[in-house]
């Protein structure tokens, strides 16, 4: 997917929306925070609001141009969209939901079928229900089904996660890559948490007042936020149970065995830490409370506000830590150094 969009749309009040940007890929992002300009973008993609001046064009084809007059209708432009209210229609079926998205696709784009994507979403056991018996998760499987059966060559997805907790966020997350990958569809993923965009893209828009702030990856965004979010940088860890030992969960994460308090007895799980919980020393603590003490060894340090963030080497995984710049100074921090990371069984938050 390759996606221009080069446009101008003022609005009453004080709000306008200003991009020029080209951007290509099969997972792309965009953040910001509310008021940003993320959904006014995705309704100008999609054709719901026309742009004042400019052009966009996906994939070389021209949707809209002020200069040569061209608009395509939304339904001319193969592009779906998915909200955080599903919009599902409450009179049909499951399965009736999906058939429209089907129907509504002109034959020759028909190259997705209702029974490989029933596999692929795991709606097998739905499609007779009503959808006012669904619970919200199963209420963006079918809407992120139905997008997919009108077989676009763009999908995008506005907060569509949102209004979900953790365990069905991570849900839709795994049917959505599953679904982009099996049928080869390309999105844009739009949110406001930068969790879900780590977790979802590999390249990402930051947004703000109106504009595109920069270009750049999840995880280097996520570094450069870091000294501005409360929860500083989240780590993620993905790791293998081990065993219970004195009421912790002991998991292995690469070649180190952790020790975790909120653990459960599911084989394979990732954790959320924040780079907030990791007390760093420079020498061997003789004595400490925290069940966790891990031998790394810094890779690179770099700012990010008044915080500079610490990347660590522990075996053959990495680790975000931060500390206050005078505290980077006294313990003379840089590439090479050995550390020692102290963290805290309760520091650790399941993510799955």
């Amino acid at each position: 997917m390759e996606l221009n969009m080069a446009i101008s749309k003022k609005f009453p009040g004080s709000f306008d929306l200003k991009t020029d940007f080209t951007i290509a890929g099969e997972q792309v992002g965009i953040f910001g925070v509310s008021g940003s300009g993320k959904s006014t973008m995705v309704s100008l993609i999609a054709g719901l609001l026309e742009p004042d001046h400019g052009e966009i064009i996906l994939n070389g084809d021209c949707l809209f141009s002020s200069e040569r007059g061209i608009n395509l209708p939304p339904q001319q432009r193969r592009v779906a969209i998915v909200l955080q209210d599903s919009c599902l229609f409450p009179h049909l079926s499951v399965e009736a939901n999906l058939i429209y998205g089907y129907r509504r696709c002109p034959p020759r784009h028909r190259q997705i079928d209702v029974k490989s994507l029933v596999s692929v979403l795991q709606l097998d056991g739905l499609l007779e229900r009503g959808v006012n018996r669904l619970s919200g998760g199963e209420k963006q499987r079918v809407a992120l089904g139905r997008a997919i059966l009108a077989n676009p060559r763009l999908l995008l997805m506005d907060e569509s996660l949102s209004a979900l907790d953790d365990g069905l966020k991570l849900q839709i997350i795994h049917y959505l890559k599953r679904a982009s990958e099996k049928f080869r569809i390309p999105y844009l993923f739009i949110s406001h948490s930068l969790l879900e965009i780590r977790l979802l893209t590999d390249q990402v828009l930051a947004m703000g007042g109106g504009r595109v702030l920069g270009q750049t990856t999840p995880e280097q965004l996520a570094r450069e936020r870091m000294g501005q979010s409360q929860v500083g940088y989240i780590n993620l860890l993905q790791v293998e149970k081990l065993r219970k030992m004195g009421g912790l969960y002991v998991y292995r994460w690469g070649m180190e065995e952790i020790f975790v308090s909120a653990g459960d007895d599911e084989p394979m799980a990732v954790f959320e830490l924040s780079s907030r919980d990791i007390i760093l020393f420079t020498r061997h603590p003789e004595a400490v409370s925290a069940r966790n003490l891990l031998k790394c060894t810094v890779m690179d340090t770099f700012p990010s506000g008044n915080k500079v963030g610490v990347e660590l080497r522990c075996g053959h995984e990495t680790l975000i830590a931060e500390v206050v710049v005078q505290a980077a100074d006294d313990l003379a921090i840089q590439a090479r150094t050995q550390v020692y990371a102290v963290i805290k069984a309760s520091s650790f938050r399941r993510l799955s």
